[in-house]
């Protein structure tokens, strides 16, 4: 009985995400302008949350208010969104051994056919979110998967307005330590502080994926967001020092930043960073646990 009864529960929550998800569809229509924007990043943040966003200095309040006002629209925020141009800033700030070499940059579909991808690289979108293609020992690459992405505009699907004016390119780039499973390091900053980490395992298994959270010093917190809470720890990282020292240098231009770093505990480099983590529309495990993380970042 309870059995179906959770099945039921399921159901019904499928079906209304779908509705909701087809709603936000529809609202793409809207004008691409501010007004638009707003507009429609408030209805996902009702969708997301179940609630109106607010003045309060909660987590994602904080990000939907930076994420629909002009600050998101300030010139490094939207330089350090291309994927390419943020190793000018890293390289600048920090030094460019903490770059991840770039191999190549695609600026044309024609480009993509013509070029000979490494064996083993990465590829990914320099306008774009989650557009990542990992080619490990020589395997097929999907051209046409990448030359779609030149017609992609980011900005209109969920109306980031710092990837509005970004142009497509693609970048490739080797595999980190060998490897297609690096330890990715999320650090998030608000006026130049380290306030909340967060490390992700099974990423590319999204049933299993597991996520832990930890405070600046390294001790780990009692909640998650976005995906259960992982029941292993992970130790602090051999270069955890020069983790803070490279943060702390990026993220001081903003308020607040997410810097991700990958490390294999002696050497690290810089992924990307983030202006408006998951576009203010994660929640917290608990709930009422985003108090708590906002006490911890905002004040």
């Amino acid at each position: 009985m309870q059995t179906q009864v959770a099945a039921s529960g399921k159901k019904k929550k499928s079906v209304f995400r779908k509705v909701v998800n087809g709603f936000l569809r529809a609202l793409r229509v809207l004008p691409e302008n501010r007004p638009g924007d707003k507009l429609l990043s408030y209805a996902r943040f009702v969708a997301s949350h179940g609630r109106l966003p607010s003045d309060a200095r909660l987590f994602n309040d904080v990000l939907y208010k930076l994420k629909t006002s002009d600050e998101i629209l300030d010139p490094l925020r939207v330089f350090i969104s291309d994927k390419e141009f943020v190793k000018l800033y890293i390289k600048a700030e920090v030094g460019d051994e903490y770059n991840i070499p770039t191999l190549a940059v695609l600026k044309s579909t024609q480009a993509v056919d013509n070029y000979d991808f490494p064996a083993s690289c990465c590829i990914k979108a320099t306008h774009a979110s989650g557009r990542v293609i990992l080619r490990k020992q020589g395997a097929p690459v999907d051209r046409e998967l990448i030359k779609s992405w030149f017609h992609l505009n980011y900005y209109r699907m969920r109306r980031e307005a710092n990837y509005k004016t970004l142009k497509p390119k693609v970048i490739v780039e080797p595999l980190l330590f060998d490897s297609d499973n690096v330890e990715d390091y999320r650090f998030f900053c608000f006026n130049g502080q380290v306030k909340m980490i967060m490390i992700d395992m099974n990423i590319r298994d999204k049933p299993a994926r597991r996520r832990l959270l930890f405070d600046a010093n390294w001790s780990e917190l009692p909640f998650s967001m976005g995906y259960p809470k992982a029941a292993q720890s992970i130790p602090r990282p051999a270069n955890f020092d020069e983790m803070l020292d490279v943060v702390h240098r990026l993220s001081r231009p903003f308020g607040f930043i997410r810097v991700d770093l990958y490390s294999n505990g002696k050497r690290l480099f810089v992924g990307e960073l983030t202006n408006t983590h998951a576009d203010a529309s994660q929640n917290f495990i608990p709930p009422s646990a985003e108090s708590m993380a906002s006490e911890l970042i905002f004040h």
